[in-house]
């Protein structure tokens, strides 16, 4: 079961998104300096269908995306979920930051508009270090992936 801390409306984490962010707790990755420890514990409530309904409707007309941020320990579901808004919700894109170092053969790509991959490496530093490990991935109009990472490079 999959569950999550909290959530936000966030404007960086996708770029051209105003996105729900959804923290997802019971992170298997352990990454030395992450940014959010307190999502290594498996704690929060339950994100199901219903949960997650509740929150798109919740937040409303802003939101152009929907961010699952984790989810590492049962990546099917996360796919689960993101094709049930690729569904109910045709309008909102989504996003799964995985810290992985390679997409699980769980996850339908297809289901996605973006995928984070790769986890926190601090001497390599996050998505705005152009010397990063982790790569953000956006699918284009033919389903093929383009590596967007530069876009969050300090300049």
């Amino acid at each position: 079961m999959l569950r999550y801390c909290n959530t936000d409306i966030v404007f960086q984490e996708y770029p051209d998104e105003v996105t729900l962010a959804i923290n997802i707790s019971g992170c298997p990755c352990h990454c030395p300096g992450c940014h959010s420890p307190f999502l290594w514990a498996d704690k929060g409530d339950e994100l199901s269908i219903d949960s997650l309904t509740s929150l798109i409707e919740e937040a409303g007309e802003p939101i152009t995306c929907i961010g699952f941020m984790g989810g590492d320990a049962d990546p099917k579901t996360v796919d689960n979920l993101a094709f049930y808004v690729k569904q109910h919700y045709p309008t909102l894109k989504t996003g799964w930051y995985t810290g992985r170092t390679a997409i699980s053969p769980d996850i339908h790509k297809e289901y996605f508009d973006y995928i984070k991959v790769g986890p926190y490496l601090r001497h390599l530093g996050a998505l705005n270090s152009p010397k990063t490990n982790q790569r953000m991935l956006r699918r284009r109009p033919d389903n093929s992936f383009e590596d967007i990472t530069s876009r969050f490079w300090n300049k």
